[in-house]
């Protein structure tokens, strides 16, 4: 077995995957959020008969790196003996770890909205405490991932790119990188995701592990081991959410439990997730308005111009971007972000029958997360844990490709 570390965890999107490769042994999660970390322990208890998800999903702050190695009273974070104990329990030896920081820091999109650039935001240097654990541990190998936008982003004055400083400090760990970073690009749509999602998957090696063959072996990982796993046909929005319950508009709108809905449900208790936000009359009338729009072909509002028009007359107020995409059925679909927990503007469902946006269970789809991997958050919560999360699919790709390596 394959000892792991996963941090910056999230609700598990990489952890899942090295699961189901089923020749990793997750030794700790670490993740300071607690509805992410209750979603990931749900999962280990549930789907993998994790004895102590409690004690392996440790909810702490990285950043207080020591503490986290050798354990807190916090009374915030609870009590925990800490990373050294768990690794101790597991034969003292770590031999990857994986995770990636928050991404809003580096991304394009947050650096365009931030009046700084997102130059003073704390989630640039979070990196470091990833390093910290590096150091300590010296794993045979670790991978770190993260937005595109991490190539370019230079935080505080600017003079420095944070990909230069990272590689600088991982070296300086004993570590080795791919001499060209831009070749970690990964476009997941590529390896069966039904999404336009890229990421930035940093590989490491141990330059002592690997006496003289990293460079060899990382270029190796990129161009052949990882490559293979490519599709000749990308998956799109049918595949994923095709075959699900379909929800069609309530004449009126009802409240069960205290929340409000505006469509109809279903009765198969084997499709978790899947209930329609609430929406009112005039949001359902511009759904079905434009997804019918896409299916007529007659495709009046797919311009930028026509889009950010409807919103203004339908709305009164202006936007610099356009706020609703009809996600295509033979295509793959946008980008899942954490910004679905504000609304699902932007993941319009094709169908003008259902005049809605995408539910829970559509969003766990797309990313790749599996029917039985249940999201107890809440519906705005779901949306952003699912949204953060690496895709399971591509992540179980990974670890079979590590696997070769190791």
């Amino acid at each position: 077995m394959i000892n792991t570390i996963d941090l910056f965890a999230g609700c598990g999107g990489l952890t899942e995957g090295f699961k189901q490769n089923g020749n990793y042994n997750t030794i700790a999660c670490v993740e300071w959020d607690r509805l992410p970390c209750d979603t990931l322990r749900h999962r280990l208890k549930t789907k993998y008969n994790c004895p102590d998800p409690e004690k392996r999903v440790l909810r702490f702050d990285i950043q207080r790196v020591s503490e986290l190695l050798a354990g807190w009273d916090d009374s915030e974070y609870g009590r925990s003996e800490g990373l050294d104990a768990l690794v101790n329990e597991a034969g003292g030896t770590v031999d990857l770890i994986i995770g990636g920081p928050p991404c809003q820091a580096y991304s394009l999109a947050g650096r365009i909205r931030d009046e700084n650039g997102m130059r003073n935001d704390y989630r640039n240097y979070l990196f470091e405490s990833y390093i910290e654990a590096v150091k300590h541990y010296k794993p045979k190998a670790f991978v770190f991932e993260n937005v595109p936008g991490i190539l370019s982003a230079a935080p505080g004055d600017g003079d420095k790119k944070i990909i230069d400083v990272m590689r600088q400090k991982f070296s300086e760990a004993g570590y080795v990188l791919l001499e060209n970073l831009k070749d970690a690009a990964i476009d997941f749509s590529e390896y069966g995701v039904p999404q336009k999602r890229k990421r930035i998957i940093i590989l490491g090696l141990n330059r002592e592990a690997y006496a003289g063959n990293a460079e060899q072996i990382l270029n190796r990982f990129y161009s052949e081991i990882l490559a293979e796993h490519k599709t000749a046909r990308k998956a799109t929005v049918r595949d994923a959410i095709g075959d699900l319950p379909k929800l069609y508009p309530l004449k009126s709108p009802v409240t069960i439990g205290g929340k409000k809905y505006a469509h109809t449900s279903h009765d198969n208790p084997a499709i978790l997730n899947h209930k329609s936000r609430y929406n009112n009359n005039r949001e359902l009338a511009t759904f079905r308005l434009l997804a019918e729009d896409i299916e007529s072909g007659r495709n009046e509002y797919i311009s930028t111009a026509k889009l950010k028009e409807l919103y203004t007359s339908l709305t009164g107020k202006k936007s610099n971007v356009h706020k609703y995409y009809v996600l295509r059925w033979d295509e793959p679909g946008n980008t899942i972000p954490a910004h679905l927990y504000k609304d699902g503007l932007r993941h319009i469902h094709p169908d003008p029958e259902q005049a809605r946006t995408i539910t829970v269970r559509e969003a766990a789809r797309l990313q790749t997360f599996p029917d039985d991997y249940e999201f107890i958050s809440g519906t705005a919560m779901d949306f952003k844990i699912i949204g953060n999360a690496v895709p399971p699919l591509f992540a179980k790709i990974l670890a079979d490709s590590l696997e070769k390596i190791f």
